[in-house]
């Protein structure tokens, strides 16, 4: 059955890559004639209009979906599209013309990595209808660079599944991931990395269908394979905890759920305090001796900064919400996301977090805290310097 899912929907994505194809340039050059052109060279409105109607066949097209692509992804990569999109000029050597396939290969590549973190972004944000066009163009980067069977795919094969899953698309998010699963078995150079994410969009899949058992399996060989990624420690791995803790929670193993949760909140918190001491550090040996305003960041991408929002939002939440209140916890949490914020410089942000860590320090914990929690607060606030106390 499994295999019999997966055939067909790979059959499917065949036949459509195939019918929907970039056309060979000689192909083209009836539209060339027909005016849009700019100096001998396809109008940006061209390409767009061309890349739009290949995807069309995923997205079910319209005027409607031509808008949704524009808004999620396609004003994004409009301008990346001319190079990649026009032909190749004539070279006069071999050496010239493998120099421009490599640089066409490199453009093709940054526009895969640039349609998947804005999906990843869209998703961690829950905006899973922006995400699927954005998913759909780094899927096809993916199949015109890396032919249709290979596991480069894979990754946006998923991002497609996490998308129907978060629209209700169940039997959709099966079909995607059934490919996804047959693409890594026949694969002799899958990474963990890749097994990661595949498990972790599993137990997602088997959270939808209320299948805990089954995601409790799946999202601890997620746990596993991205802790021989990157370690147990990792923000990587604390995906696949954090999804962990959910199912807990859900299941109301609020000691399991909690354990889970702080793991999560440490993780985070340790590594953007790295950061911030780095910060810190260069403030405090005045290395900006012109008087520059200092730069701050996160060291992730804007999808990676989405999922740290969205992880840490969500324990605050819980950590609030919950009637066995533990203070401390949640001021923890709440100190987090002000560096989180404050590296973002978002600051009105990270302010409202700090202002709410000191109230609640105040209130229900010792002098330590408040004091701590009052430094943090002047920091955000513009005032006097002071690095950010450790773990509690």
């Amino acid at each position: 059955m499994f295999r019999r899912q997966a055939s067909t929907a790979s059959t499917r994505i065949k036949v459509l890559y195939h019918q929907h194809r970039p056309k060979k340039r000689a192909e083209n050059s009836s539209s060339l004639r027909m005016g849009s052109t700019t100096g001998g060279k396809p109008s940006l409105r061209a390409l767009c209009s061309d890349l739009y109607f290949q995807a069309r066949p995923f997205v079910q097209g319209g005027v409607v979906h031509q808008r949704a692509d524009w808004d999620s992804i396609h004003e994004k990569i409009c301008q990346l599209l001319i190079p990649v999109r026009t032909t190749m000029p004539f070279y006069n050597s071999e050496e010239e013309r493998q120099h421009g396939l490599q640089q066409l290969q490199q453009r093709q590549k940054h526009l895969i990595e640039l349609c998947y973190t804005v999906a990843q972004k869209y998703l961690f944000e829950g905006k899973h209808e922006d995400a699927v066009p954005a998913a759909l163009h780094s899927l096809r980067f993916r199949m015109n660079v890396h032919g249709l069977n290979s596991v480069e795919l894979v990754p946006a094969y998923l991002l497609l599944a996490e998308a129907s899953l978060g629209l209700g698309r169940v039997i959709q998010a099966e079909e995607y991931l059934s490919q996804a699963q047959w693409t890594v078995l026949k694969s002799t150079k899958c990474s963990y990395a890749t097994h990661s994410l595949l498990h972790r969009n599993l137990g997602l899949l088997y959270i939808a269908k209320k299948n805990y058992e089954e995601a409790r399996y799946h999202l601890a060989n997620d746990i596993y394979f991205a802790s021989c990624a990157f370690g147990t420690e990792d923000i990587r791995t604390s995906g696949g905890y954090f999804q962990m803790a959910n199912i807990f929670h859900g299941l109301n193993k609020l000691d399991l759920a909690d354990t889970l949760y702080t793991k999560v909140t440490e993780i985070w918190h340790k590594y953007l305090n790295e950061h911030y001491q780095v910060l810190s550090q260069d403030r405090i040996q005045q290395i900006d001796l012109l008087g520059k305003q200092f730069e701050t960041d996160t060291g992730l991408d804007e999808a990676q900064e989405a999922e740290a929002i969205r992880i840490l939002s969500s324990i605050l939440n819980i950590r609030e919400s919950t009637s066995k209140k533990d203070p401390e916890k949640t001021v923890f949490v709440l100190k987090t996301l002000v560096m989180l914020y404050y590296l973002m410089m978002n600051s009105s942000k990270a302010q409202e977090y700090a202002m709410s860590a000191f109230s609640l320090a105040k209130e229900q914990l010792g002098d330590d805290e408040e004091i701590a929690t009052q430094e943090l607060l002047n920091l955000i606030s513009g005032k006097e310097f002071h690095p950010i106390t450790q773990d509690p």
